[in-house]
């Protein structure tokens, strides 16, 4: 990555910061900025707060660094951490978008000025105190959200993101997971979900039912479930298969894949491809993810029971509507009219991929 470090003094050390005080996060969102008007022609960077991490967008750029939070199991509150994170975030993302993640940053810290420095050109005798992964910036218009909204998704879009998918989880490294394991992994998925929804704030349509449902097909099909691990068919996957995750470029990039649990990338090719197909019907095309799961299996030689693919979209479904809810158990969270209607049209998907629809 051919980047210069470009020093950038605190911004508020004027208002008295002493200066051997480490910065804040205030402090790096702007030395970052700083770094992209000076990298990326002159950017006035975009930022984007997310739970774990901030989102700097530039012209050509995007930087992301992670917030030092603790949400169990994931604990960022030291600078190794971050790193360690970053670093697995730039492997795993690169395997299905190679020129997508470019390298990481590291932010450093002497006399009072703080740094964006490229990683090849570490500066000795500095204190890193972050880590930044770096991207090139996708175009929006390409995303298979939009393309979907605005009804331009054409068949030879399907046809690259299938082979580039089928590659993916043919050459995946297989996961080394224990049948009983996986069946209480996902178990436990569900009872989460119904303990969230038990908090009377979260009062919602069917809710009970939807997780009875699914916990009974669980149940019903736990040795489909088995299967699937005796035969080897889990992998090191993407771990967060949504549609705003696919850029429809040449070749398709899949970004942004989940690097906090190696636990939850350990899956089944068909669990991811049904919670995009999920994905994809909630953002208004039902017939991108039976598409999908038919190419797929064809290329892979594997053809899972109709009723796993159910059951899949179902869990997922359920997982969807309990992370919205989620949303409304923080502090003070951004866009509260949002979550409920949300779970309720996932509670209504998973109750329909049970019923077969």
């Amino acid at each position: 990555m051919e980047t210069q470090a470009t020093p950038a003094p605190l911004p508020s050390a004027a208002a008295g910061r002493p200066a051997d005080r480490a910065p804040d996060i205030e402090a790096k969102l702007r030395c970052l900025e700083s770094f992209l008007a000076a990298n990326d022609a002159g950017a006035r960077a975009q930022r984007i707060e997310t739970h774990m991490s901030w989102v700097l967008v530039g012209k050509t750029q995007v930087l992301k660094l992670k917030k030092p939070v603790v949400y169990p199991p994931v604990d960022y509150s030291s600078v190794e951490a971050r790193e360690c994170n970053a670093r697995r975030e730039l492997r795993l993302n690169r395997r299905l978008a190679p020129d997508v993640y470019l390298g990481l940053l590291a932010l450093q810290w002497q006399g009072g000025r703080l740094s964006a420095v490229a990683e090849a050109y570490l500066q000795p005798g500095r204190q890193t105190v972050d880590w930044v992964v770096v991207m090139r910036r996708l175009p929006q218009d390409r995303m298979l959200d939009e393309l979907i909204r605005r009804r331009e998704l054409g068949p030879e879009d399907i046809d690259a993101l299938g082979a580039t998918l089928a590659a993916f989880y043919r050459s995946a490294v297989r996961a080394a997971v224990d049948e009983g394991e996986y069946v209480a992994r996902l178990r436990h998925g569900i009872a989460l979900s119904a303990r969230i929804f038990e908090r009377a704030a979260f009062a919602l349509p069917r809710v009970r039912e939807a997780c009875q449902a699914t916990d009974e097909a669980l149940t019903l099909h736990e040795g489909l479930l088995r299967a699937r691990v005796a035969e080897g068919r889990l992998v090191e996957g993407h771990g967060d298969l949504r549609a705003e995750h696919v850029c429809l470029v040449e070749p398709p990039a899949v970004f942004d894949a989940l690097e906090f649990d190696a636990r939850l990338g350990e899956v089944d090719p068909f669990d991811e491809l049904c919670f995009l197909g999920l994905e994809c019907d909630m953002a208004g095309d039902a017939s991108i993810g039976p598409l999908l799961c038919t190419r797929i299996a064809a290329a892979l030689g594997d053809a899972p029971a109709p009723a796993l693919l159910r059951l899949y979209t179902a869990k997922n479904a359920l997982m969807r509507a309990r992370l919205s809810v989620a949303h409304l158990m923080e502090p003070d969270p951004r866009h509260p009219e949002k979550w409920l209607p949300q779970a309720s049209r996932y509670l209504k998907r998973a109750l329909m991929a049970l019923a077969g629809s």
